[in-house]
């Protein structure tokens, strides 16, 4: 059996959401006892709050067009720092420190992930446009969990544009979901997952209804590219589920099948 049948398509893929991380999160910790099991993961990691505190001490405005965030060079500097550097190292460092074994990479590491300019508006945020799957089966191959920041080549640079791309880190997790033929894409978020127009959590959604949702406007603002990663990842992911992760140890509970929230599933 080759390397892909034997682990990547029984991979995790979990985006970890920059405002679910806090002293009392036990993410981190789920994640080194499923390494304990033997259940292979790869970890996608956002950053937005942490982003948005940096730009304000270098007095640059965050601006929003449908859940994701307008880019020009000075907040894409903030934000490969932010997210390549500080948030990436410190998810390693207490994966490792909890006796897990993490490296963390970004998508410009052996051009993990290739992008274009998604649109000029948006400045330079990036649509994914290829994963190299080489350095996570390295990774995965060697036993570490793999702890990706989602920043990509810039697979069309003109000779005055940046190398770096900002790629929204949920569709960065469908991408690699969908790449791998993962067998499972968590979300952890901070709301309790997809609500309908009553407010009511909605457990189970097909993919036509959760294109409903958008195309209603019952789903807006950051849920938006949460969904479409979902709707993503289910081309190679059996099961998609948003959760919230402020509950302790709501991954474990979720690989388990007891977790809540909200799951998509064809």
């Amino acid at each position: 059996m080759t390397l892909k049948g034997q682990i990547l398509g029984k991979v995790i893929v979990v985006k970890i959401g920059g405002s679910t991380l806090g002293s009392q999160d036990t993410t981190v910790a789920d994640i080194v006892e499923l390494q304990r099991r033997g259940k292979p993961a790869v970890i996608i990691h956002g950053g937005g709050k942490l982003i948005t505190e940096w730009l304000a001490k270098q007095g640059v405005p965050a601006q929003f067009i449908q859940g994701e965030r307008v880019t020009d060079r000075a907040t894409l500097d903030v934000v490969t720092a932010v997210l390549a550097g500080l948030v990436n190292k410190e998810i390693v460092a207490e994966i490792n420190s909890l006796g897990g074994k993490a490296i963390g990479i970004s998508g410009a590491d052996g051009a993990l992930i290739e992008g274009e300019v998604k649109d000029a508006k948006l400045g330079y945020v990036g649509a994914v446009t290829k994963v190299n799957i080489a350095p996570l089966e390295a990774l995965l191959r060697a036993g570490y969990v793999p702890v990706v920041a989602p920043v990509s080549l810039n697979a069309r640079a003109k000779p005055d544009e940046p190398q770096l791309l900002n790629v929204n880190a949920d569709f960065v997790a469908g991408e690699i979901a969908a790449a791998l033929g993962a067998e499972r894409l968590v979300f952890l978020t901070d709301v309790v997952g997809i609500c309908g127009k009553s407010g009511k959590l909605l457990p189970k959604l097909s993919p036509a209804e959760a294109e409903t949702l958008i195309a209603s406007g019952v789903a807006s603002g950051g849920m938006i590219p949460k969904i479409r990663a979902c709707l993503r990842g289910l081309s190679g992911a059996a099961t998609a589920c948003i959760i919230d992760g402020r509950q302790p140890h709501t991954l474990l509970k979720d690989i388990e099948g007891a977790g809540a929230g909200t799951v998509i599933q064809a």
